[in-house]
Formats: structure tokens, sequence, C-alpha cells
């Protein structure tokens, strides 16, 4: 009988909500220098005190809650895994040796280039942002900051090729959920975002070498790589052993092993070599998986590129991460999402509008519900009934899904992907945010095929160059 009492936000409490929510993380956020745990903490009362007005229970809003933080709790896991890993990892000399090498090897013009090929590569490798970051992007910022880049680019040049292989590798999470929500075969999916995907890549790749070329000048920046060189080698023992577990990490990630073992594998690798190669004893080494390292080398740069990782150090974090779920679990429960799809599909009027209304829907899943999973499952069902509607193939709606739900969860500062990125590499997203120059071309790209009409298909599932279709 209760049931019957709900129904779906008013365009004023919709507004009253979604205005509400951006006041509260402005306010405590910028005004007040607040934590952002506690500005997510207070958009759950807003949001219930909205679903009570509606009908609901407290009862029915707490399930709400408590599911949304549920499904997202495998991100939670990943991350107690990564700073298990982060700090396992800098102690037994596993970072260190890669950031020795990768000092030796690369040469500061051609490096954000670098990064940006080797953190694709990895990504594409296992399938995960997130591993991809938390190990090779760690490197890659040790080497950048090395060089006297500013942290902000280098983390861009890092994100930037970890989403590409979250984007298309059939490893993915996020691939496979984007090609299932949209009924697209996996392998059809990746490939309908190849057209989009490759001139992205290779814009993004020139814009990252322009910058190295003209950014770097000098022998100022080498000088500091070959101080941090001999620092790194006085206080590690530095050897190309040193890498077998970061090898041993995204060979199995690559075979398909759950990502959460293997990291924790990873990270236990991290502990063995830290008591057998760097002179912990053993109960120190352990101790590391919670705490992480405490270097006190007496070098600055040192001191503050290794102090971090371990268990402890994602806490914080983890709390960030569960607030958000909860205010996604709250909005999805009183119907928020839903009744922005409904706006949404009012304005989607042709394929151009179609797609950007899909994109919307992703970033609002990041924006409101702080999770990628959340943004994939809004950006592909609020829409799907109008690529019907307007006889637009799936592959369509899956390559906007995954490019509105997966590229813009980094952006987000609360999302799990925006907490996440600036945790492990130590870069604050709104200051990281202008050098996502992959996921910003990316989703332009798409939208300027989308107008017109460039690889989108027809209703027989046909790809097709040009379409006749109506942009206006």
């Amino acid at each position: 009988m209760q049931e019957a009492k709900y129904r779906l936000p008013t365009t004023g409490e919709l507004a009253f909500v979604l205005i509400g929510f951006i006041i509260v993380m402005f306010s405590f956020i910028v005004l007040f220098e607040l934590p952002i745990q506690l500005a997510l903490l207070t958009a759950w009362f807003l949001i219930i005190a909205v679903g009570l007005k509606i009908g609901y229970t407290y009862r029915n809003l707490q399930g709400g809650l408590l599911k949304g933080i549920y499904d997202g709790l495998e991100a939670v896991l990943i991350l107690i895994s990564v700073g298990a890993l982060i700090g396992t990892w800098i102690a037994g000399g596993i970072v260190p040796s890669i950031i020795y090498y990768g000092l030796s090897i690369i040469h500061p013009n051609i490096f954000l280039l670098t990064a940006f090929a080797i953190t694709t590569i990895t990504s594409i490798a296992t399938g995960t942002s997130f591993g991809s970051a938390g190990t090779a992007g760690i490197a890659m910022m040790g080497i950048g900051a090395s060089f006297g880049l500013p942290t902000p680019l280098v983390a861009g040049a890092v994100i930037s090729g970890a989403y590409v292989g979250d984007k298309i590798s059939p490893l993915s999470d996020t691939t496979v959920m984007s090609a299932s929500l949209s009924k697209v075969d996996l392998i059809d999916h990746i490939k309908g975002m190849l057209p989009v995907t490759i001139p992205a890549w290779l814009i993004t790749g020139a814009l990252f070498l322009i910058v190295g070329i003209f950014f770097i000048e000098g022998s100022g920046e080498l000088s500091a790589a070959y101080s941090t060189m001999d620092s790194l080698e006085e206080y590690f023992n530095i050897s190309l052993l040193m890498i077998i577990p970061a090898i041993a990490v995204v060979l199995l990630l690559a075979l398909k092993f759950p990502s959460i073992p293997v990291i924790l594998f990873g990270a236990l690798l991290g502990t063995f070599w830290a008591y057998f190669f760097q002179g912990y004893t053993i109960l120190d080494a352990v101790n590391i998986l919670y705490s992480g390292t405490n270097i006190e080398s007496g070098v600055t740069f040192i001191d503050e590129l290794l102090n971090r990782g371990g268990i402890e150090f994602m806490l914080d974090v983890i709390v960030l991460i569960i607030f958000a779920l909860g205010v996604g679990g709250l909005m999805e429960k009183i119907g928020i999402l839903e009744s922005l799809g409904n706006t949404l599909e009012k304005w989607a009027t042709n394929i151009g509008r179609l797609s950007v209304s899909t994109i919307l829907s992703g970033f609002f899943g990041n924006f409101f519900g702080g999770a990628a999973y959340v943004s994939i499952i809004t950006a592909s069902k609020i829409t799907e009934k109008n690529y019907d509607k307007m006889n637009a193939d799936r592959r369509l709606l899956s390559r906007n899904t995954e490019t509105g739900g997966t590229l813009t969860t980094p952006m987000v500062p609360w999302s799990d992907g925006g907490v996440f990125m600036a945790a492990t590499l130590g870069v604050s997203t709104l200051t990281y945010l202008p050098f996502l120059w992959f996921n910003f071309i990316a989703i332009i790209v798409g939208i300027l095929y989308a107008y017109r009409g460039w690889y989108v298909f027809d209703s027989k599932g046909k790809e097709k160059n040009k379409v006749n279709i109506n942009t206006n």
C-alpha cells in the first residue's frame, strides 16, 4: 500500500536537490575549506529531506543509501589493495628502481609523451586505470618531478593514458559493463570506439610532445634528475631484479586474473623484496602494508615522493568514497537520476543531441553518484529508449555511454576515480583537471562525429562513415 505513495520528484524538488548539492559542496570546499567528506555527509540529509517529503520512510531511504554503498565497495577494496601495494613497492625498491631506470633512459623533452604512452599500454594490457596509475603512474610522477615538470601536468599525462585502456580494453570492467548494459557485443563495442579513440590519442600525444619540447629548456632538469638518481642509489638497492614484482602484476592482470587478489599479491611480493633486498626486518616489512613507508633521508624531494602508501594512507579516501556512494544511492532511490533522464529525453531530438544527452547522463552519474558504475548505468539506461525511437544502433549508445561514464570519472573530485587519482598521484583533482587532454578530446571528437553524422550506425547495425541525418 505504501508503494503507491512514491512518486518522482517535481521540477522544483529536483532543482532544490541539485542546486542545494552544488551550494553545499562549494561552501564546504571553497568558502570554509572544510573536508569534502563533511560536505557529502551534509548532502545525505538534504536528499533524505526530499525523500521524506515524496513519501519514503527513513528505513526506505536508508536501504537505498546502503545499497549505493554496497554496490561500490569493490572500489573501496581496490583502494585498500593499492594502498598496501604502494607502500611495499616503495620500501621494496620497486618504485625507486623504475624511477631510476626511467631517469636514465628517458629524455625530458619526450617524457610527457612517454608517460602517456606507457600508461596507455599498461591500462590496455591490464584493463584498469586504478592499477595503471597505482603502479606505472607513480613511477612516472617521480620521473616527471625529477625533470622539473609541474606535477599536475605529469598527472594529466598519466591519467589520460590510464583511461585509454579503461575505455577500450576488453579486460576493463567499465568496457564490459558499457557493452552489456547497452546490449552490444563486447568486440563490436570496442570496434565502434576506435574511430573516436585513435584520433583522440594521436592529438593528445602530439600535444604532450609539443609541450615537452617547448617547456623544458637547459640542463637544470637533467641536473635534478642526476641528483635524484644519486639519492635513490644511496638509500635503496637499485637493480633490474627489483622490477620483477611489477612485471608479475602486469602479466597476471593481462591474463585476466581478478584485480584485487593480484594487487594484494603484488603487495606481498613488495614485502618480500623489502625484507630480502632493502634491509627491512620481517616485522617492519609486514607493517608497511598498513602504515606505509617512513623514510628520513634528509633529502626533501625523496622524502616527499616516497613517504606514502599503506592501507592507513587510504583511510580518508575510503571514507570519502563511502559518503559519495551514499549520495548516489539516495539519489537513485528517490528518482533524482530518473527525473534528469526524463528531462534530457525531451531535449534529445536528433543524433547529435542524443549523444550529448548520453554523455551528460554519464557525467551526472559521476557528479551526483560518485562512482563510475553509477555513471555507466545512468548513461545507458536513462537514454536508451531514445536510441530505439530514432533507429540509432546500440553501438552508438555503448560508445557514448563509455565516453560520458568512464572518461568523466576522474574529473569529479568526490567520484571514486577522482578521489583515487588525487590520493595516489598526490595532485588534487581540480589541479590536474585542465591537463586531462585525452578525456576532453575524446568527448569533443565523439560529439563532433554525432553532429556531423560520421562513424555512426544505421538501424540495421551497419557502420556508415557518413550518415544523412538531421542535426539541426
